[in-house]
C-alpha cells in the first residue's frame, strides 16, 4: 500500500506533516499531564478536610464506646459523642466530595487540552492526507489495468488536459493537444507525466509494466 509519493520533495513534505502531527499530539499530552498533576495540588486541602473529619470521628467513635461502658448514665454520656462522630463523617464526606470535584476538573481540563489542539491539527491533516491517498490508490489502479500490463496514460492525459493549469499545459511542447487528440503516444505521456507530477508519482518507462500496487 503506497503511502508516500515518489516525488523527494513531495514525500519530503508529506513525511514532515506525519511527523509534526505525531510530535504535536506529544506536546499536548504532556502539558495536559502537566496541568492535570497541578490541579491535584487544588484537592489538598479536600484531603486534609477529609484526614481531620475522620480523625474526629474516629476519636469521638472511641470516646462514646468508653462513655457507653459507664453503668447506668452510659447512654447518656455516650450521645453527645455520637453526635460529634457524625460531625466528623460529615467532615469526611465533605472533603472527599472535594477530592472528587477536583479530580474531575483535572481530567476533564487534561482532556480538552488534548482533544481540541489535536483535533484542530487532524481537521487539517487527515483530509490533506486521505484526499492523496485515495488518488494516488486510485492511479495505480490505472496504471496497472492496462493492456497486458502497459500502464493506459489516456485517461491520466485526459485528466491533465481538463484539470492541469494553462501555466502547465502551455509549457507543453507545442501541438501536445493535437497529438493527445489523434491518440500520439508522445502527448498522451506528456501529459499523463503533468498529472502524474501533480501527485508527485513517476510516469512508469515507456513500454514498461506496472507493477501493481503493494
Amino acid at each position: 500500500m503506497r503511502l508516500y509519493a515518489d516525488s523527494p520533495d513531495r514525500r519530503t513534505r508529506q513525511l514532515a506533516a506525519d511527523l509534526g502531527l505525531v510530535a504535536w499530539l506529544v506536546v499536548w499530552v504532556l502539558v495536559a499531564r502537566v496541568v492535570h498533576r497541578a490541579v491535584l495540588v487544588l484537592a489538598e486541602p479536600g484531603r486534609a478536610l477529609s484526614d481531620l473529619g475522620r480523625s474526629i470521628s474516629d476519636t469521638m467513635g472511641s470516646a462514646a464506646g468508653a462513655a457507653g461502658d459507664v453503668p447506668v448514665v452510659g447512654d447518656g454520656l455516650s450521645r453527645p459523642f455520637d453526635a460529634l462522630g457524625a460531625a466528623g463523617s460529615s467532615v469526611t464526606g465533605a472533603g472527599q466530595s472535594a477530592q472528587d470535584a477536583v479530580s474531575t476538573l483535572a481530567t476533564v481540563l487534561a482532556v480538552v487540552l488534548v482533544v481540541l489542539p489535536v483535533g484542530w491539527l487532524l481537521l487539517r491533516w487527515l483530509p490533506w492526507r486521505l484526499g492523496w491517498l485515495r488518488e494516488a490508490r486510485a492511479t495505480d489502479r490505472l496504471l496497472a489495468h492496462g493492456a497486458q500490463g502497459v500502464p493506459d496514460l489516456e485517461l491520466l492525459a485526459a485528466r491533465a488536459m481538463a484539470t492541469a493549469p494553462l501555466a502547465r499545459l502551455a509549457a507543453l511542447p507545442a501541438g501536445t493537444g493535437a497529438g493527445w487528440r489523434a491518440g500520439d503516444p508522445a502527448a498522451v505521456r506528456a501529459l499523463a507525466a503533468l498529472e502524474l507530477q501533480r501527485l508527485g508519482l513517476q510516469l512508469p518507462a515507456d513500454g514498461a509494466p506496472s507493477a501493481l500496487p503493494g
